[in-house]
C-alpha cells in the first residue's frame, strides 16, 4: 500500500529524516514508533503530502505519490485536535467529508451511521468547544474514517479516552483493517502497539533503527529467560545450567546458560522432586525493546558526534 525509498528531509541545517525506507502492506496495522523528536511527524506529513521529501521516493499503491489525488484516499488523525471549535459537530463531520470528495448526500448518510455506531446522536448540534477531550477525540476519529480511506494514519488515537471508549476505537481499528484499510498507528504506549500492530518500525534522530513483525522482534531480542511456578520442593542450584534472577512465592525467574535446552532444566527440577505448575519462556515486551534500541542508538550517535 505504501513504500518509502531512502527518503530524506532537511529543515535548515538539520536532517529530520535521513534515508529512511520501509513498506506497509495492504490491510496491515503498522506501528510507527519513536521518542519525541525522532522524525515521526515529519514522516507522516510527507506520507500525507503536507511536506515533500528532498530526495527519495514515496510510492502509494505501487505508484509514485500524486499530491493532487492520493490525499483523498488517506485519512489522517493528528495528535493535536484538527477541529473547528465554533462549528456544530454534525455540520463539521459533513464538511470534512466533503473536503475528502464525498457528495453531500453520502456525507450526511455516513455521518449519521457513524454517530449512531459511536452513540453520538445527541451531539449533532453541539459545538466542539462544548465537548470533553475524550468526546472530541471520538469525533476526530469519525471524521478521519468517514470517507472510507484506503490508508488511515492515527497519531495517539486513544489520548483522553476512558477504557470503554478506548476499546470502542480499538475494535473499530480491527474492523477497518479487516475490511481492507491499511492503518499506520503512532503512539508512545507500547502495550497498545503490542496488542494492535502486526509490524513496527522504530525511528530515532531521523534514522530507522528497527523494522520487523512484532512476533519476530520479540524472538530476536529474547534473552533465554524463563519463569517457573512450583508447588513444593527446594530449587537446586546449578550454575552450569542456569542463573537465578528472581525468586518469590514459589515462583522463580532464571536465565538458562548458552546452548542449554529448557528440557535439561526441567529434568533437573523433576530429579529434585519439584512440583511444577507452569514453565514459560519470558519474551521481552516491546517497551523493553524500544528502550534498549533507543538508548543504544543514542550512544552510537553521541560517539559519532564526539568523533567528528
Amino acid at each position: 500500500m505504501l513504500e518509502l525509498q531512502e527518503v530524506i528531509k532537511h529543515f535548515e541545517h538539520q536532517k529530520a529524516v535521513d534515508g529512511i525506507s520501509f513498506r506497509v502492506d495492504k490491510g496491515s496495522i503498522f506501528g510507527l514508533l519513536g521518542p519525541n523528536g525522532a522524525g515521526k511527524t515529519t514522516l507522516i506529513r510527507m506520507i500525507t503530502g503536507i511536506f515533500h521529501p528532498d530526495s527519495g521516493r514515496i510510492l502509494f499503491d505501487n505508484k509514485p505519490f500524486e499530491p493532487e489525488k492520493d490525499p483523498f484516499r488517506i485519512g489522517y488523525m493528528p495528535e493535536e485536535r484538527g477541529l473547528y471549535k465554533k462549528m456544530k459537530i454534525g455540520e463539521q463531520a459533513i464538511y470534512l467529508a466533503r473536503l475528502k470528495g464525498m457528495s453531500s448526500k453520502d456525507a450526511l448518510e455516513a455521518a449519521k451511521q457513524w454517530f449512531i455506531k459511536f452513540d453520538m446522536q445527541t451531539w449533532w448540534n453541539k459545538k466542539v468547544e462544548d465537548l470533553s477531550k475524550g468526546m472530541s477525540q471520538k469525533l476526530q476519529f469519525v471524521t478521519t474514517v468517514m470517507h472510507r480511506p484506503d490508508l488511515i494514519i492515527l497519531d495517539e488515537p486513544f489520548s483522553g479516552l476512558d477504557p470503554v471508549n478506548a476499546n470502542l476505537i480499538k475494535d473499530e481499528i480491527f474492523n477497518l483493517a479487516g475490511q481492507g484499510s491499511t492503518i499506520i498507528f503512532s503512539t508512545h504506549r507500547m502495550e497498545q502497539v503490542e496488542e494492535i500492530c502486526n509490524h513496527v518500525i522504530l525511528v530515532n534522530h531521523g534514522h530507522k533503527i528497527l523494522d520487523g513483525k512484532v512476533h519476530d522482534l520479540k524472538q530476536q531480542f529474547k534473552e533465554n529467560i524463563y519463569q517457573l511456578e512450583y508447588e513444593n520442593g527446594i530449587i537446586p542450584e546449578d550454575e552450569t545450567l542456569f542463573r537465578l534472577l528472581h525468586q518469590s512465592d514459589q515462583k522463580i525467574r532464571i536465565r538458562l546458560g548458552n546452548n542449554i535446552h529448557p528440557n535439561r532444566f526441567l529434568e533437573k527440577m523433576l530429579q529434585a522432586n519439584i512440583g511444577i505448575r507452569s514453565f514459560n519462556e519470558v519474551l521481552p515486551s516491546l517497551n523493553d525493546i524500544f528502550i534498549r534500541c533507543v538508548e543504544q542508538s543514542g550512544k552510537t550517535r553521541a560517539f559519532q558526534i564526539n568523533e567528528s
